[in-house]
């Protein structure tokens, strides 16, 4: 038997605000989906990404509970430290709030994070020149 890992899938509140979110990183996701249940899209380097609603985590499970806390990692690389700088700035001008304002990180990359509608932080990086 091969088990490979093929979907990241976050749990939103509001679909139409995480779309909108996760459009400003870049992710090509159609329009009108925003009142859908559940989302997804498959990005260029082949990583399966979806978005379900908090409804239909009960419809599927009615003892689900809204999870308290950070439960994903997601970290998108950008071409330059300018890019990172730029899409922080973008991401904050557009009213949603950054976590930690972009940085020179000892590991060798710029690196910033914001956190998107539903407070799950995500990070933006570059390697430093």
């Amino acid at each position: 038997m091969a088990v490979h890992p093929d979907m990241v899938g976050i749990i939103v509140s509001n679909m139409a605000a995480s779309l909108t979110f996760y459009r400003m990183l870049g992710l090509n996701i159609a329009p009108g989906q925003e009142h859908e249940p559940h989302v997804e899209v498959m990005t260029p380097n082949g990583y399966r990404i979806a978005w379900d609603s908090e409804d239909l985590m009960r419809d599927m499970d009615p003892n689900w509970q809204r999870p308290v806390g950070q439960r994903v990692g997601l970290a998108f690389k950008c071409d330059s430290p300018a890019e990172v700088d730029a899409l922080y700035a973008q991401i904050v001008a557009a009213g949603y709030r950054g976590h930690k304002a972009p940085w020179d990180a000892f590991w060798g990359q710029r690196y910033a994070q914001v956190a998107d509608p539903d407070g799950t932080v995500l990070d933006l990086f570059a390697a430093l020149a």
